[in-house]
């Protein structure tokens, strides 16, 4: 029960999440699904909140005397590409978090759909889909390796 909870916890930290998580299970001889399973849910949990608040907060750090700026750009960019980008937000979402590469998971996505000003109900989605696309393939890459190795 204690790895699992591991697991669970590992795939809430940023920039790690579901991709180093599902590491962690196949080094430690964990069953493939249900370590899918809470991989899934432990990095989709703080998922929402991120949509929600982290909006706020960075309107909040733009009026931060010196260093306001920095976030007031960001909130600007994300403004200028939410005009640019158009229907397409949603499978980029989706891409983006399903292709296991650094910096591109659930986390990161949560703030650029914020940053688009999203709707919260399809971003899940968008986002939910695509954590348990990039489980799949690290969940294969993961355990695969891990049985060679053994």
């Amino acid at each position: 029960m204690e790895k699992y909870l591991h697991l669970f916890a590992i795939s809430m930290v940023p920039l790690i999440e579901l991709r180093g998580a599902m590491i962690y299970a196949a080094a430690n001889d964990m069953p493939f699904l249900t370590s899918f399973i809470c991989c899934v849910i432990g990095n989709m949990l703080p998922v929402p909140f991120l949509i929600k608040f982290s909006k706020g907060i960075l309107l909040r750090l733009s009026k931060v005397n010196k260093i306001g700026w920095i976030f007031q750009k960001i909130i600007d960019r994300g403004n200028k590409k939410a005009a640019e980008i158009g229907g397409w937000e949603l499978l980029g979402l989706f891409l983006f978090v399903a292709i296991p590469l650094p910096g591109t998971g659930a986390w990161t996505a949560s703030l650029v759909s914020a940053l688009l000003q999203l709707r919260i109900k399809k971003s899940l989605l968008a986002i939910g889909i695509g954590v348990i696309v990039c489980g799949i393939i690290m969940g294969v890459l993961s355990f695969s390796v891990a049985n060679i190795i053994a």
